[in-house]
């Protein structure tokens, strides 16, 4: 359990650290882009998608990938705009209760998703504008990547 407790501590730092200043639809491209840079540098078998408010703004699959992504993607996005946190912590807020989110009786578990990959994007004095999902790689994995290119176009600015 505090294994659990001191995971959710990371995700949720990471969530309040990851504030971009702007999320432009260039910012958008440059953020895909560099995921697709990284899953074939990696050989990653990766689907990325990045929203801005309703509008989908980017959307790529590398090999290996299939429509099941496509399905993860919108499971996992969907919780981040439901809820305004990444779909990782949603999973690990259940776990840590002695559930999984998909177990929650509010969720139907066909449409949302408690699995690591979705992640809020976020912008300073405004909040959550868009998301940011990877499909395609365990779900530790698929948050992890996600946080490390929005770290990058963070420190660009």
């Amino acid at each position: 359990m505090d294994d659990i407790l001191a995971l959710i501590a990371i995700v949720e730092a990471q969530e309040r650290d990851l504030v971009l200043a702007h999320f432009t639809l260039d910012d958008a491209w440059e953020l895909g882009s560099s995921l697709v840079r990284i899953g074939r540098e990696r050989e990653h078998p990766i689907t990325i998608d990045i929203t801005r408010g309703a509008q989908q703004v980017f959307h790529a699959a590398l090999d290996g990938t299939s429509a099941n992504n496509d399905t993860w993607i919108g499971r996992k996005s969907r919780t981040v705009r439901q809820l305004g946190t990444s779909s990782y912590l949603a999973g690990l807020r259940a776990k840590a209760n002695g559930s999984t989110f998909e177990d929650v009786p509010w969720v139907d578990p066909l449409r949302y998703s408690g699995h690591g990959g979705g992640f809020p994007v976020s912008v300073r004095g405004v909040g959550v504008v868009g998301t940011l999902t990877v499909s395609g790689l365990p779900q530790a994995d698929d948050h992890a990547l996600a946080v490390e290119a929005l770290e990058a176009l963070r420190k660009r600015g």
